[in-house]
């Protein structure tokens, strides 16, 4: 019997105007998915028909119709489930989504036709096989054993130094230029004509290192040269301020800001920013599982991260719109 209903089955194309959805259908699909499965189908093709029932009522496949529809399609390719009977069919819709979740993955052969798909050319796009980058990149690291440490050799603090305030180091795409983030020149030399879409900064916390950083006793660090606890809040104000103005001066409309700032000063990262920027467009709090060596403030209490919108968006949200005009603050 079962033989039998697999030789009869066969792929009819249909009007997506003539299947209707399954009221009863419990398995939900997100915009994102929708947009993974349109992203999949402009690569592969329609390759899974969608089953309908003997009332042209979807059983699997609600989420290949919505995307088809996305994408403007007349017709798909679908198969009739006609020898199961409706008791059936209800239970083939839950069984068909919940058996798929009992599947696994063998990671290292998983990583390895991850990397095989990456390395095939710069504009091949790895996630249309579902997965996004930060997992990928999971994957690929959890799949080498260790973390993917820098190895960084042993600096001879009595060599003579080399870099001077004022240099550039070209390092084929990118750019490091030794200055103060405070002076317009630094940034005029690092920039040039170009513009940023994006800062990701880490300021001075104006925070003694002493005290506030440490490895269990073992490791010291010397003090910032600069916003080291030395200032009062209405110096870091003006400290942040000239920092930031010179971020938007040298970045596009509609850029984002990512700014980095310990609990304590969180007050003079927003007073600073509300005089540069447009819009605060969210607060990113750090976690930290495992406290740090300190008062039981400093090892409970997470880092924060402002996320601001360049003042040449014009009050709109930069991380999606764009500014049509782009003047630059002062």
């Amino acid at each position: 019997m079962v033989q039998q209903n697999l030789s009869e089955l066969a792929i009819t194309h249909r009007s997506l105007d003539t299947i209707s959805t399954n009221p009863r259908n419990a398995r939900t699909h997100s915009k994102r998915q929708i947009r993974q499965i349109v992203a999949s189908i402009k690569a592969f093709g329609f390759t899974n028909p969608i089953l309908v029932d003997n009332h042209s009522q979807i059983v699997a496949g609600h989420g290949r119709a919505a995307a088809a529809k996305l994408l403007g399609m007349d017709q798909v390719p679908t198969i009739l489930l006609e020898s199961l009977t409706q008791d059936q069919i209800r239970a083939y819709v839950i069984a068909d989504n919940r058996l798929a979740e009992r599947a696994g993955w063998d990671h290292s052969i998983l990583a390895i036709e991850l990397q095989y798909l990456i390395a095939i050319d710069e504009t091949f796009d790895v996630t249309i096989t579902g997965f996004e980058i930060p997992e990928i990149d999971l994957i690929l690291q959890e799949a080498c054993g260790k973390e993917d440490e820098d190895v960084v050799p042993d600096i001879d603090k009595t060599a003579q130094v080399i870099t001077q305030p004022g240099d550039l180091w070209v390092l084929g795409k990118h750019r490091i230029q030794c200055g103060s983030s405070l002076v317009d020149s630094s940034l005029k030399t690092l920039m040039g004509t170009r513009r940023a879409h994006m800062a990701f900064v880490d300021p001075p916390y104006n925070v003694a290192i002493d005290g506030n950083v440490c490895g269990k006793g073992t490791i010291k660090h010397r003090e910032f040269s600069m916003a080291s606890g030395e200032m009062s809040e209405a110096d870091f104000v003006a400290f942040l301020h000239t920092a930031l103005r010179l971020l938007a001066r040298y970045s596009t409309g509609g850029s984002v800001h990512y700014i980095f700032m310990d609990w304590r000063h969180v007050g003079e990262l927003l007073a600073a920013g509300r005089q540069v920027y447009d819009t605060l467009l969210n607060l990113c709090v750090w976690v930290k599982d495992n406290g740090g060596m300190g008062s039981f403030d400093r090892s409970t209490v997470p880092a924060t991260n402002w996320s601001l919108s360049s003042e040449t968006a014009r009050a709109h949200t930069a991380i999606t719109f764009n500014s049509a005009s782009s003047h630059q603050p002062h």
